[in-house]
């Protein structure tokens, strides 16, 4: 498996992905693939922070992505909607993007990652939930699944409301 970023060539692939791993029976299509559509147009769209995972054949087979999101003015990325194929899912590929994505944030200097996700999986790496480091999800519903990873640039003094882009108020 190789980690790579995004080309336009992918985008097809990657909503293929997306919607087959936020597939429900009998559902339309997943809101997921809406989002990142909306995503790809908007000002917060970060194309080093768009990752696939190939596959032996050359196939995508997994997919995130960060996006620019504030805490209280102050830029940080929010991460999600990540994606592997149902084919390929607990093998590594999910691990792998992660660990890739969040290597990339820190090399760029971004100061924290935010995410809503499972604890139990989350928490592999690094993630917390986010008032144990000041950070206010947009919906305080969210709870322990509002998580947030401080990279090498966070400063701790950095505190707040979380804000996601605009396509997520949208989707």
């Amino acid at each position: 498996m190789l980690i790579r970023r995004e080309t336009p060539a992918d985008i097809p692939a990657v909503q293929a992905v997306t919607a087959a791993a936020f597939a429900a029976q009998g559902a339309p299509a997943p809101v997921e693939v809406a989002l990142l559509e909306e995503l790809r147009t908007c000002d917060a769209w970060i194309p080093e922070l768009s990752l696939v995972a190939v596959g032996d054949s050359g196939e995508v087979v997994g997919h995130v992505v960060c996006t620019r999101g504030h805490v209280d003015g102050a830029p940080a990325v929010g991460l999600g909607p990540l994606s592997v194929h149902p084919a390929h899912q607990r093998r590594g590929v999910g691990l792998a993007l992660v660990h890739t994505v969040l290597g990339a944030a820190d090399a760029l200097g971004e100061p924290l990652v935010v995410l809503l996700g499972s604890p139990d999986y989350y928490g592999r790496f690094g993630f917390r939930r986010s008032t144990e480091r000041g950070i206010t999800p947009p919906d305080p519903a969210w709870g322990e699944y509002f998580q947030v990873r401080p990279l090498a640039a966070h400063d701790p003094a950095l505190r707040g409301t979380f804000v996601y882009s605009e396509p997520f108020d949208r989707v």
